[in-house]
């Protein structure tokens, strides 16, 4: 296999024949209906099942291992070849996931962040998912007002709420303009310290349930992920405390890094593994920090099919779960005009 640093000397780009690739993008998938938190963004269990059945009838899922041959070894894909991914390393993905894929004869490719299971940690990001999922988001938006204009003065300088609201408010694919304008809050744009501190008054109010016990059942533990990878499930990286990598300075994003390969040694070759960014966050510095640190492969979260052998093997696009049957058919609005080129 070419070794990452060979590979970014090329400039990120390989020379080999366009094959292309879906990759399916998971979060939550969970019993919906029978569950705590219904309105939480996930794929609910029965369409989970429905959905791996259309893949078995109408695409090739291949392995992370496939991939990275072709890529990198002279390997072979099929046609309509199909990987599956699922980010955040929630105990949904054992629950659920890997009783399903075990009986299709499928691998997933599974990415965690470090924090969650080296320190018993509920992350930022999933607290506000379940605060979103708990509250109205008028009250929410109204709370959040509240606090940003109680700490906005000398310690925390941050613009007036109105401005940030012009500039962050701007609906997504699966989210409301308000939405996207609270995660933004809490996710990147207020200081670090701040966001950590906001998300948990939040979380306390809306959720009200005690963090680290909230976080062991959300996450997988060690035990868990060994049983996943002895399972034949691939495990990649995806941060340690899932930060907006591109948004830090580069020694703290370096630490980030490789304090999750520390963690995640177990079930990762050094040499060769893949990286799954946290929001798909990235830049040419994280590239750069990655590939020295033995990534050959980094998965985005831009929507579309990707072109292996084409594509930048550090951004390479995802289509989320979402865009396939029996959700919708979307993923056929993403195929890269390259390939529309070839159909036609």
């Amino acid at each position: 296999m070419m070794s990452a640093k060979k590979i970014f000397c090329l400039g990120g780009r390989i020379q080999l024949k366009n094959k292309k690739l879906f990759i399916a993008m998971y979060h939550y998938v969970r019993d919906l209906n029978n569950s705590r938190y219904p309105a939480i963004k996930g794929l609910d269990y029965p369409l989970f099942k429905q959905q791996i059945e259309f893949f078995e009838q109408n695409f090739h899922v291949v392995t992370m291992e496939q991939v990275l041959e072709f890529l990198f070894g002279g390997g072979y894909l099929p046609e309509k070849a199909l990987l599956l991914t699922f980010d955040d390393g929630y105990l949904d993905h054992y629950s659920y996931v890997l009783p399903i894929l075990k009986a299709h004869q499928m691998q997933g490719s599974f990415f965690m962040p470090g924090k969650t299971f080296a320190e018993d940690t509920l992350l930022d990001v999933n607290k506000i998912h379940f605060i979103l999922a708990s509250a109205k988001e008028s009250e929410l938006l109204e709370e959040l007002y509240r606090q940003m204009d109680y700490y906005r003065g000398e310690e925390y300088s941050f613009p007036s709420n109105q401005e940030l609201f012009q500039e962050y408010g701007k609906a997504s694919r699966f989210d409301t303009a308000e939405t996207v304008f609270i995660k933004r809050m809490l996710q990147t744009v207020l200081p670090e310290e701040l966001r950590t501190v906001m998300a948990s008054n939040l979380f306390r109010r809306f959720v009200g349930l005690e963090e680290k016990a909230f976080s062991r059942e959300l996450y997988m533990n060690r035990d868990q992920i060994r049983m996943m990878k002895m399972a034949g499930m691939y495990i990649g990286l995806h941060g340690y405390d899932h930060y907006w990598l591109a948004n830090l300075p580069y020694a703290e994003m370096k630490e980030d890094v490789e304090k999750a390969l520390d963690v995640l040694d177990e079930w990762i070759d050094r040499k060769a593994w893949v990286m799954n960014y946290p929001y798909g966050n990235t830049s040419q510095e994280v590239i750069r920090c990655i590939a020295e640190h033995g990534c050959v492969l980094g998965l985005t979260t831009e929507v579309r099919a990707a072109c292996l052998g084409v594509e930048d093997p550090y951004r390479i696009p995802r289509l989320d779960c979402n865009d396939f049957p029996p959700k919708s058919s979307r993923y056929h609005e993403f195929l890269s005009a390259a390939y529309q080129e070839e159909i036609l």
